[in-house]
């Protein structure tokens, strides 16, 4: 399948889809909707303004439905979605603290609840310092549902910073390698296998076994895997420089652009984050709020196909000046992707019901 980009009103661009093959082909659906601001935002002179209700400029987007009438204008939208994705698809729904509880409870009714996975909190920007009757706001929020039990994960890490490792690697070897030890045992016993055998004459303790067969201890002993306590207490080394990071929690700093090209353009490295986790080589992409494209090109940069859909001429002129501005190298390709455009496709439509 081709990469698409369509200019339409996505309800119509995601019916579209169904009845051209996608049902249950989509792997991860990243979409970035209005926020229910009730404001506008616009463009002037190529760059977007930030916020809602710019009186100068061409507007992108038109913000104006509130309450109620935004939930089930999503609502209309994720239950095409749902029929979009894979079974072992993902999507993650970006919306803010406002409004997000209300969504996330007809996610729940959508998706179901048992496959409700993360409220990711993403620090959008630094604090501000205007006085409000409130806290200051720095975050919006991420939902994060599966269609199934079994989706698409490639475990996110992050890097250690030097306050991490001297923290959870306290310990320096002869070679000058910080390192950490673990308990060798496990709680329960267990009565058949090799985990409750003696291991260099010792049993596990009492209620416990061992985390792997005695065979893999005695290797780890031979290689100097393992520490031996004063009072003889067996432990694994684990060393920092052969972990790949620590896993990524529920807290994101990802702050957007300071001086974006479309209004609310997301920050790139959050987008290559969630494609990269929740999506494999060859898997199929889609946004159907794609503003500026950046879910496109980190879905393009990372080997995956995708599909972006906006009613904004705006957004697609972003967007094609965002994909088109890759450049083939030895390990990234030029995009290719067909453009459809069935706004005009409608209104020719209807000059030739009124003829």
């Amino acid at each position: 399948m081709d990469n698409l980009l369509i200019h339409s009103e996505n309800l119509k661009g995601l019916n579209y889809l169904l009845e051209h093959g996608y049902r249950g082909k989509v792997d991860l659906v990243y979409i970035d909707p209005p926020f229910a601001t009730g404001g506008s935002f616009t463009i002037t002179n190529g760059r977007a303004s930030t916020i809602s209700n710019s009186r100068k400029g061409d507007v992108a987007y038109t913000d104006v439905l509130k309450g109620t009438d935004f939930v089930s204008f999503l609502r209309e939208r994720l239950v095409v979605l749902r029929e979009l994705l894979s079974e072992q698809g993902s999507i993650y729904l970006h919306i803010d603290y406002k409004i997000g509880h209300y969504v996330k409870v007809m996610m729940d009714e959508v998706f179901g609840i048992d496959n409700f996975r993360n409220d990711i909190t993403r620090i959008k920007c630094n604090p501000k310092n205007f006085e409000r009757i409130g806290y200051g706001n720095i975050k919006d929020m991420i939902l994060f549902y599966t269609k199934s039990a079994s989706p698409i994960w490639n475990e996110p890490r992050e890097k250690y910073t030097e306050d991490d490792l001297r923290t959870l690697f306290p310990k320096i070897d002869k070679q000058g390698r910080r390192y950490t030890t673990v308990p060798i045992h496990a709680p329960g016993e267990t009565e058949n296998g090799t985990s409750n055998l003696p291991f260099k004459g010792i049993l596990p303790p009492q209620g416990r076994h061992w985390r792997t067969d005695v065979e893999t201890l005695e290797k780890w002993d031979k290689e100097g895997l393992i520490e031996w306590s004063s009072n003889g207490n067996p432990r694994k080394i684990i060393y920092a420089d052969e972990r790949e990071g620590k896993r990524m929690q529920d807290i994101w700093e990802f702050k957007d652009p300071q001086y974006p090209n479309y209004p609310t353009e997301k920050n790139a490295e959050l987008l290559n984050l969630i494609v990269r986790t929740s999506s494999n080589p060859d898997s199929i992409v889609l946004d159907c709020f794609c503003g500026a494209g950046t879910t496109l090109k980190a879905a393009h940069l990372l080997g995956r196909k995708w599909i972006g859909i906006d009613q904004s001429a705006l957004a697609i002129k972003a967007t094609t000046e965002k994909l088109n501005a890759i450049q083939q190298t030895l390990f990234d390709t030029a995009p290719s992707y067909t453009m459809l455009n069935l706004m005009q496709a409608e209104c020719e439509y209807r000059k030739k019901e009124i003829v």
